[in-house]
């Protein structure tokens, strides 16, 4: 659903070339955790999450939604950096911009792993390495995710201002 709303955003012009190169950056940043665990949980010795509700699909359906889901998280934060930062945006770095999407980054990975505990769709698993926070709904919030949403965004950041500094230099090689 989130794709079809992107490339319906981009088609209508809603969201620039810059935006799409960002969401498809999300969607890349999202694989790196996605695939590798759930990989894990099907393979692994120490899966890294349970499956409350068992999956209805095959497991790479859920890699690829969530993948692009994922993206669609990154480039709401960017939206939220558009709105509440002065202009220009994603140029150069500037600690409020980080800020936002870290604070995004760690209330919507929150956010999401509450709906799926609550929901009763999955679940971390408690390891030494990946240590309860608090329980919700008798399920764990674990510690690994959130390290993920910490990191994550300060990678989409650091390559979009990189990203936006190529798309200004082809803009300017292109009109010349």
């Amino acid at each position: 659903m989130i794709f079809v709303i992107v490339v319906l955003l981009y088609k209508n012009n809603t969201i620039n070339r810059y935006f799409w190169q960002l969401y498809w950056l999300g969607v890349l940043i999202g694989l790196t955790w996605e695939l590798p665990m759930s990989l894990a949980n099907e393979i692994g010795i120490y899966p890294p999450a349970y499956f409350i509700t068992p999956l209805p699909v095959h497991f790479s359906v859920i890699v690829i939604t969530h993948s692009l889901w994922d993206g669609g998280l990154f480039l709401f934060g960017a939206w939220l950096v558009l709105k509440l930062c002065k202009k220009p945006q994603f140029e150069k770095f500037r600690f409020q911009e980080l800020m936002i999407m870290l604070i995004w980054g760690q209330l919507s990975e929150l956010s999401v792993e509450l709906i799926s505990t609550f929901s009763n769709a999955w679940e971390y698993i408690e390891y030494w390495w990946n240590p309860v926070l608090f329980v919700f709904n008798n399920h764990n919030i674990t510690l690994l995710p959130q390290i993920i949403w910490f990191i994550a965004p300060i990678l989409f950041y650091l390559l979009a201002i990189k990203i936006k500094q190529r798309f200004a230099e082809n803009y300017i090689l292109a009109s010349k």
